[in-house]
C-alpha cells in the first residue's frame, strides 16, 4: 500500500518530467518538480494520495452531486449547493485570482484525476471510505476548484434574521445579550417591511447549502418520496455557535522585539474539528518557486506560509458580505416587486442524478440580488452575497500573495482578495513587518446590514469598498502586528463612509494577545523568540475569568452556605488560566456555561420562548452587563446580580461534586473538556472504530488565544485550532508546525491521528524547509515519472 511503503516509483501521465514526494516523519510531504506546470500537477496527485476522500465528497458536495452516490436523503442539500454555484462568466473568475490561475487549476485537477486513475487500476489504494459505501471518486475539471463558494465562511445572514425576530418582540438591549454591535448603532430599520413576517426558517435552505455532509442509516435508506425530510439542519443555536467559533489568532513580531533580530510571524486559523482535518500543509519546490505552509487540500496552493524570502498569514475579518433580501411577490408568484413595476424570477431546471432512482428535476429560483431561499405568504426571501462576483472562491487569491517576494507586491495581491474577508499579517527577510485587511466590503449607501431588506430597489450596493484604501500598518512603533477577529479599524474609521460591518467576534483573545506581545522586551522584559509565539498561541488565560472573579471574589460570604465560601477559596488563589489539569477552571467554566448563562437569560428576558434564539449569547455583553447591572435586574440592581452570581456559584461547585468527586483537589478540566476528531461515517454501524480521533484532554476555552471552543451540554470542544505555525523569518528550518489530527486522511496511514496528542499538549514539529534538513527526516518518498 503506499500509505506504508518507504520507496516507491510511479509512472504517471500527464507529467512533463520526473517529480518526487518525500514526506516526512511528520507525515508533511515536500513536492518536488522541474516545472510550475508539474508542481501543480503533482500538488493534485498528493492531495488525492492523502486526501481523497475528503476533497471528493468537498467536490460532489460543493457542486450538488451528493445523491448520485448516497440516495434521496442528500437531493435537498444538493439543490441547495446548486443554487450557491458561481455562474458568471469564466474567464473574469480566473483572471481574479492570477494570470496563470486556469493553467494552475487544470494542472492541479489533472493531478488529482491521475491518481483516481491509478486508483481505478489499483483499487487497493482507494481509501476505505469508497468501500464502505459502495462509492468511487470522480475526476475533476479546473472549473470544480473554483465554481464552489458554499464551502467559504459566511457572515451574518442568519443574525440579521435572528435580529428581525427579536426586535419585532422585544428591544435592541435584548438583542445584544445574543450579538454586540461595534461601533454600536440603532440598526437601520427596513420601511415597508414588518420584521414579524420573518422567520428563522426562512434560512434553511442557506443553512443546508453551507453545512458539512452527515451520514446516519436513516439518511442512507431515505425513500425519494422524503427527500424534503432532509433539509433541516442544527438549530440556530447551534449554528450561531459554530459561527462563532470560526477565527484565528496572527501576529507578526518585528526583528527590534525578538531575540534573534529577525520577524517571527505566526498563524493559528480556527475552524470546527474533523477527521481528517480542514487543513495541509505542504511543501512546493519548483526552479523559482520555493514555498511551504498550510492551504485547504482541495485548493492549489499554499495561504498560510512562506517563501523563502516572505512570510504571510490571515485571520478572519468583519466585513459583512452578504444581505438577506425580502421580497413582495406577484403574479401568482412568478414576479416580485421591484421599483414602480415588477420583475420576472429567474428560473433555471437543474437535473440531479438520484442513486436508485431516475434523475429529477428541481426548479432553481433567483431574484436580480440571489438565489431564492423561502417563499409563501406573498414574500419571497433571497441572499445577496459576493460570492456570485468573479473573484470570490475562498482564499484563491492567494495563488498571487504566495508569490510576492516584497510588501509592496504581496499589498497589491491582496487589493484583489475576495473572500473570505481577512486580516492579513505580512513579514520578509529585510525585516518588514505588516498588517492590512482584504476582501470585498459591500457599500450600503442608505443601510448598515444589520437587519433584512426590502429587495424592491430602495436598498442597493453602492459597489465595493476600493481596497486601496483599506487600512495599513506597517512596521509600527510598539513592535507588533496581530489580528484575533476582533474590531480592528482605526478609531476614527467612518464606518458608514467606508463600510466593512458592525458584527465582529468578542475581544478577549485580541486583548490577551496584545497584552503578552505589548510586553516583550519592554522595561527588561525578555526579547520574542519562536518558543515564546508557541506557548501563547497555546496560552490559556481567559480574561473573562479575570474580570468575572473580581465580581465573584467581592460577593458578601456572612451567612454564605459552605460551598460558596469553598468556590470562593479555590478561585482566591487561581490565575485565570484555564489549565487541563486545573480544579478552579473546572468550577469556573461548570459555572459560566452551565448556570450563569442560562439563568442570566431567565432573568433579564421575560418571553422565554425567544431564549434559544439568543443563544451562544454574546460574551462581551454579558459581561458588560454583570459589571454595570442595571434595572433589568430590578431595583437593586447590584444586589439583584450579587444574589445571581453566588446562586450559579454554589451550585456549580455542587455539580463539580457530582461530576468529579467531594474533593476539589481531584478536578481538572480536562476531565470535563475534550478536544475530539469526528469523521462524518462515524455514524454508521459498519464504520471502523478509528475514524474518530479523541477524546483528547485540553484546557482553554473559545476565549482564550488557545482557542477551544466547546459546547455545553458536555464540554466536547468542537473547534479550535486547525493548524499552527510559527515562522523565524529568514532561519526557516526554526519553524515550527502542528495539524490536527494529522495529515494524512486515510485512516489506514500513520500519519491520520498521530499528531493528535501532541496538538492537545500544545507541543509541535518541525516546519522544514531546506532540502537536506527535509531529507534528513525523509519517512516515504514517491518517485513519479512521467507516462
Amino acid at each position: 500500500m503506499n500509505q506504508t511503503t518507504p520507496h516507491e516509483t510511479l509512472t504517471v501521465p500527464g507529467l512533463q518530467a520526473p517529480a518526487s514526494i518525500v514526506v516526512d516523519r511528520w507525515g508533511v510531504p515536500h513536492l518536488r518538480a522541474e516545472s510550475e506546470a508539474d508542481l501543480w500537477f503533482t500538488q493534485g496527485f498528493n492531495a488525492a494520495r492523502d486526501r481523497l476522500w475528503q476533497i471528493d465528497l468537498w467536490r460532489k458536495r460543493g457542486l450538488g452531486l451528493l445523491a448520485a452516490d448516497f440516495g434521496p436523503g442528500f437531493l435537498a442539500q444538493d439543490r441547495a449547493s446548486r443554487l450557491f454555484l458561481y455562474r458568471g462568466n469564466m474567464d473574469a473568475e480566473f483572471a481574479a485570482y492570477a494570470p496563470d490561475a486556469r493553467d494552475i487549476c487544470a494542472a492541479f485537477a489533472s493531478g488529482i484525476n491521475a491518481y483516481v486513475d491509478l486508483c481505478a487500476r489499483e483499487p487497493e489504494r482507494l481509501p476505505p471510505e469508497f468501500a464502505l459505501l459502495g462509492t468511487t471518486p470522480r475526476h475533476w475539471a479546473a472549473e470544480d476548484v473554483v465554481r464552489i463558494r458554499s464551502h467559504s465562511l459566511t457572515r451574518n445572514a442568519l443574525s440579521e434574521v435572528l435580529r428581525a425576530v427579536v426586535l419585532s418582540r422585544a428591544d435592541l438591549a435584548t438583542d445584544l445579550l445574543r450579538r454586540d454591535i461595534e461601533p454600536m448603532r440603532e440598526p437601520t430599520r427596513p420601511r415597508g417591511l414588518d420584521l414579524a413576517s420573518i422567520a428563522p426558517e426562512c434560512l434553511d435552505v442557506f443553512k443546508l447549502a453551507t453545512a458539512g455532509v452527515t451520514f446516519s442509516p436513516e439518511r442512507l435508506a431515505a425513500p425519494l418520496e422524503d427527500w424534503r425530510r432532509w433539509s433541516k439542519v442544527a438549530d440556530s443555536g447551534e449554528v450561531m455557535r459554530a459561527a462563532e467559533m470560526d477565527g484565528s489568532n496572527n501576529w507578526a513580531v518585528h526583528g527590534s522585539r525578538t531575540e534573534s533580530g529577525r520577524p517571527i510571524l505566526a498563524s493559528d486559523p480556527h475552524r470546527a474539528h474533523a477527521a481528517p482535518g480542514l487543513r495541509y500543509i505542504v511543501h512546493l519546490d519548483s526552479p523559482g518557486f520555493n514555498a511551504i505552509g498550510a492551504g485547504e487540500p482541495a485548493v492549489p496552493g499554499i495561504s498560510i506560509g512562506h517563501n523563502g524570502t516572505s512570510a504571510f498569514a490571515l485571520t478572519i475579518h468583519g466585513a459583512d458580505q452578504e444581505d438577506v433580501m425580502v421580497y413582495e411577490t406577484v403574479a401568482e408568484g412568478r414576479a416580485y416587486r421591484y421599483g414602480d413595476g415588477e420583475e420576472d424570477f429567474v428560473e433555471d431546471v437543474a437535473e440531479f442524478a438520484v442513486k436508485g432512482h431516475p434523475s429529477q428535476t428541481l426548479t432553481l429560483r433567483f431574484t436580480r440580488h440571489g438565489p431564492v431561499l423561502a417563499e409563501g405568504a406573498g414574500q419571497a426571501v433571497a441572499i445577496r452575497s459576493v460570492w456570485s462576483l468573479p473573484g470570490s472562491a475562498p482564499y484563491l487569491r492567494s495563488l498571487s500573495g504566495m508569490r510576492a517576494t516584497t510588501l509592496d507586491d504581496y499589498a497589491a495581491a491582496m487589493r484583489g482578495w475576495g473572500t473570505p474577508s481577512v486580516n492579513h499579517v505580512y513579514a520578509d527577510t529585510g525585516g518588514t513587518i505588516a498588517w492590512m485587511p482584504a476582501g470585498f466590503a459591500p457599500q450600503r449607501p442608505n443601510w448598515d446590514g444589520l437587519l433584512p431588506m426590502p429587495g424592491d430597489g430602495r436598498y442597493e450596493w453602492s459597489g465595493l469598498l476600493d481596497q486601496s484604501l483599506n487600512p495599513t500598518l506597517v512596521n509600527p512603533p510598539e513592535g507588533f502586528v496581530a489580528s484575533a477577529n476582533e474590531q480592528n479599524l482605526p478609531p476614527d474609521w467612518p464606518h458608514l463612509e467606508k463600510m466593512y460591518g458592525f458584527e465582529w467576534t468578542e475581544a478577549s483573545r485580541a486583548r490577551r494577545i496584545r497584552e503578552v506581545l505589548g510586553a516583550t522586551g519592554v522595561n527588561g522584559a525578555p526579547l520574542h523568540r519562536v518558543e515564546d509565539s508557541a506557548a501563547l498561541q497555546t496560552d490559556v488565560l481567559s480574561i473573562p475569568a479575570r474580570r468575572l472573579c473580581a465580581l465573584l471574589l467581592r460577593l458578601p460570604r456572612a451567612g454564605a452556605p459552605p460551598e460558596l465560601w469553598a468556590a470562593l477559596m479555590l478561585l482566591e488563589d487561581w490565575d485565570f488560566r484555564l489549565r487541563a489539569s486545573s480544579p478552579a477552571a473546572a468550577l469556573f467554566e461548570v459555572f459560566l456555561a452551565k448556570f450563569l448563562k442560562p439563568r442570566m437569560l431567565a432573568a433579564l428576558v421575560p418571553d422565554a420562548s425567544l431564549r434559544p434564539l439568543l443563544l451562544p449569547q454574546d460574551t462581551e455583553v454579558l459581561l458588560r452587563v454583570l459589571e454595570t447591572p442595571d434595572r433589568r435586574f430590578g431595583n437593586d440592581p447590584r444586589t439583584a446580580r450579587d444574589t445571581l452570581l453566588s446562586e450559579c456559584l454554589v451550585d456549580a461547585f455542587r455539580d463539580c461534586e457530582k461530576r468529579m468527586g467531594a474533593s476539589p483537589s481531584g478536578w481538572e478540566w480536562g476531565h470535563l473538556h475534550h478536544g475530539y476528531f469526528q469523521h462524518a461515517l462515524a455514524g454508521l454501524p459498519d464504520a471502523p472504530a478509528q475514524l474518530d480521533v479523541g477524546p483528547l484532554p485540553v484546557g482553554g476555552s473559545a476565549s482564550t488565544p488557545m482557542h477551544t471552543g466547546y459546547r455545553p451540554s458536555d464540554f466536547r470542544a468542537m473547534h479550535g485550532a486547525s493548524v499552527r505555525l510559527v515562522m523565524d523569518v529568514g532561519e526557516w528550518d526554526n519553524s515550527i508546525a502542528i495539524n490536527a489530527p494529522g495529515q494524512s486522511g486515510d485512516p489506514r496511514s500513520p500519519h491520520y491521528a498521530d499528531l493528535a496528542p501532541h496538538w492537545a499538549r500544545g507541543e509541535y514539529v518541525p516546519l522544514l524547509y531546506s532540502r537536506d534538513k527535509v531529507d534528513a527526516m525523509e519517512m516515504q518518498r514517491i518517485d513519479l515519472l512521467p507516462g
